[in-house]
């Protein structure tokens, strides 16, 4: 019941950090709300080490938790990029169905194998994503293509951020800042280092850093959160919990930006979620 009750708090604070980065994108490019998101949690989660000492990580941390931030960055990058072009509804639970499926598929190896629902879960989880796909498409290729592209963004997104789970799972067994800061740290110093040998502007308006501020506090609540669920149970419950991330960050696109949907692609909604909710019956 604890590792329920946190992986929940996990999603409901993920949902909101997403929606605000998503925001933030919107404005200044997916790279750029990456980085600066990122480097303001690490000044939060610098702060809450004063209150919550740990000793320095080791090297069995050190080396999974840059692994999970360059994933985590990476899945974060795409995730931005596919709600800048497309509809944050549709996109946030296509990007928590394959971030589910893989710490399932990977708990299922060492952790044991589920019970059959979850199995079940999977063919629910094929028809969420047909039906979050339907789009009205224009009658040219072109729009056709782009009306695709967001939603194969998604579908990347999740990839990163279900190797996110499963990496950061393992990195923190024993403490939870320390693999915080160095898989954000990592992330961060990619991101930084490849902006500068573009050569592009690192600037950004000062209207925007309540975006970028909520993003990094909520982004890393969910991490903690997500970290103590992983130590309280098993790593599959987490990240699945974890996942249901998109019901924030939907109510928040349906509340604030009146984003709507066809009849299918509710059902597709519906579906994931009851997908995710299923696949922790374990």
């Amino acid at each position: 019941m604890i590792a329920a009750l946190l992986g929940l708090t996990s999603a409901l604070s993920w949902g909101i950090g997403d929606f605000a980065g998503g925001l933030a994108s919107r404005k200044h490019g997916a790279i750029r709300a990456v980085m600066y998101g990122e480097a303001i949690g690490l000044i939060f989660v610098f702060a809450a080490l004063l209150f919550f000492p740990e000793t320095f990580p080791d090297s069995h941390t050190l080396k999974w938790s840059v692994a999970a931030g360059f994933c985590g960055s990476a899945g974060l990058l795409v995730f931005f990029e596919a709600m800048r072009l497309g509809r944050i509804s549709v996109v946030a639970p296509l990007s928590a169905l394959m971030g589910a499926v893989i710490p399932v598929v990977v708990g299922s190896f060492t952790e044991g194998l589920p019970e059959p629902m979850v199995f079940f879960a999977f063919a629910l989880a094929l028809l969420a994503v047909v039906l979050i796909s339907q789009e009205k498409e224009a009658n040219s290729q072109v729009s056709s293509e782009s009306a695709r592209r967001p939603l194969s963004l998604a579908l990347f997104a999740g990839i990163g951020f279900g190797l996110y789970f499963v990496l950061m799972h393992e990195a923190s067994q024993e403490t939870v800042l320390g693999p915080m800061i160095t898989a954000r740290g990592s992330g961060m110093l990619a991101i930084a280092l490849y902006l500068l040998f573009k050569k592009e502007n690192l600037g950004i308006e000062s209207g925007s850093w309540h975006l970028l501020t909520i993003n990094g506090f909520f982004d890393v609540g969910g991490n903690v959160f997500y970290i103590l669920a992983g130590q309280a149970g098993r790593l599959d419950v987490a990240a699945v919990l974890g996942s249901l991330y998109p019901g924030m960050t939907v109510f928040l696109a349906w509340m604030v930006l009146k984003e709507k949907l066809q009849t299918s692609q509710w059902i597709g909604i519906a579906l994931a979620f009851i997908a995710i909710i299923l696949m922790t019956v374990i």
